[in-house]
């Protein structure tokens, strides 16, 4: 995704300049602040990977806030995950990778996945991250299967009559890093989740598009080589619509405010348009 994002300043022109100012003052002691002003593991992840898109040095004092985390024990998923992305981000190997490696693999549920199809996604970049093999990967597939949902998408949850579209960009994602074919009729399904803007929607009964969703469809769509020369440009100015002049991307039309894991969908969603 990082090598996709770095193509944005290709369409971004003088903006990459606002963005980046917006970066620098979102940094606190090495550190993304979150949407209440704290630094935060999560957005740090985002901060990291939106200076790494538009060539911009990384903040000095990043590997002093991510040492204080030590091997994570204390951590969930979500920010064990985001622990290993930063240092990846850092440093050419992830300090402590094989007590953190052990820590996932505690982390893993009795069905051979790790309870949710975001989870199994985080938890396969981690391991990629780490530079270590996926262990159990036959167990791990079994169980991303069991997520398709009644409409022919994925959902995050086993049971769930429609799909949404980040939990199927997520499974397409995965089953590619698993050598496994990717369903009949995935292209299609993601289609139908594209609103007249351009944007796409998180779930076929949900309100309004949003960027997460219009990001990681994109990213799918590519990665099974769909043409999207033809939702280009609505893609684009349903893009515009979430930019503003403060220097980021709003994650939907509902939203106000800007903070570094949407203006990374943008510079992701900019990069994937790129191709085209």
């Amino acid at each position: 995704m990082l090598q996709v994002a770095r193509l944005s300043p290709k369409l971004l022109a003088d903006s990459k300049d606002l963005i980046v100012d917006f970066l620098h003052r979102e940094q606190q002691v090495g550190a993304f602040r979150d949407r209440a002003g704290n630094p935060d593991l999560y957005y740090t992840v985002f901060g990291l990977e939106c200076l790494r898109a538009l060539s911009v040095g990384l903040p000095p004092a990043t590997a002093s806030f991510l040492s204080k985390f030590g091997t994570g024990d204390d951590l969930d998923l979500v920010h064990l995950s985001s622990l290993v992305r930063c240092w990846a981000n850092v440093e050419r190997t992830v300090p402590h990778a094989v007590a953190i490696s052990a820590h996932l693999d505690r982390l893993r549920t009795s069905d051979g996945g790790y309870g949710t199809l975001y989870n199994c996604f985080l938890a396969v970049g981690a391991y990629q991250d780490l530079q270590i093999p996926i262990p159990r990967p036959t167990e791990l597939l079994s169980c991303i299967l069991k997520l398709r949902s009644a409409d022919g998408g994925f959902s995050n949850q086993a049971g769930s009559p429609t799909g949404q579209t980040s939990s199927t960009a997520a499974a397409v994602g995965l089953l590619r890093t698993l050598n496994a074919p990717i369903p009949l009729g995935i292209n299609e399904w993601l289609l139908r989740q594209r609103h007249q803007s351009g944007g796409f929607f998180a779930a076929p009964m949900a309100p309004v598009p949003d960027l997460l969703s219009t990001a990681t469809a994109l990213h799918a769509l590519v990665s099974m080589k769909a043409p999207i020369e033809s939702i280009r440009e609505p893609a684009l100015d349903f893009l515009d619509t979430l930019w503003t002049t403060r220097g980021g991307f709003l994650g939907s039309w509902a939203d106000d405010i800007l903070d570094c894991e949407y203006t990374y969908y943008g510079l992701l969603s900019l990069g994937y348009l790129s191709l085209s």
